[in-house]
């Protein structure tokens, strides 16, 4: 149950992803059409936006990429054939991933809150809507990384008792 509710919400963050990659494409191409014809004069704010629009993009890409085990890792030794090995490899990049993660949320809030005592240059937008962004990602990569961790231990305690 709870997989299929976090499968729902990644399901809407690649929708949100979606959307923002096509609302994008607006500030951008005025930008470009003001810079390169003429016809619109440039707007400052349109950088701005897009700024913006970039900086959700990133962060919910982020999210979707932890819960799909996408996200980069690096690998320095090689991959483990044993249960114990694959636990405590799976494991231990999933620790570090967690533990990274409910930094970014527990700084974040501190860095959110920093943001939303500031206005944006152009926009004069609260900057709170784009400092949210850090310590959301950290909770939701904490709690994807943290499931995953979950089934990795699920899968060592049922691969144990198949080979028995």
């Amino acid at each position: 149950m709870i997989k299929t509710i976090l499968e729902g919400f990644c399901q809407i963050l690649r929708v949100l992803v979606g959307l923002l990659i096509a609302m994008l494409i607006v500030p951008v191409a005025m930008q470009v059409i003001a810079r390169y014809t003429g016809i619109i004069p440039v707007y400052l704010w349109t950088e701005e936006l897009a700024t913006f629009i970039f900086i959700w993009i990133v962060m919910l890409g982020s999210m979707i990429a932890v819960w799909e085990g996408t996200h980069f890792d690096v690998h320095v030794i090689p991959e483990a054939r044993s249960r114990w090995g694959i636990l405590l490899q799976k494991g231990f990049v999933l620790v570090m991933i967690s533990g990274f993660a409910l930094l970014f949320a527990w700084f974040g809030i501190g860095y959110a809150k920093f943001g939303s005592i500031q206005q944006s240059v152009m926009m004069q937008a609260n900057l709170l809507v784009t400092f949210i962004t850090v310590p959301l990602a950290g909770f939701c990569w904490a709690a994807f990384s943290l499931f995953r961790l979950w089934e990795v231990i699920q899968n060592f305690r049922h691969s144990g008792r198949a080979a028995q």
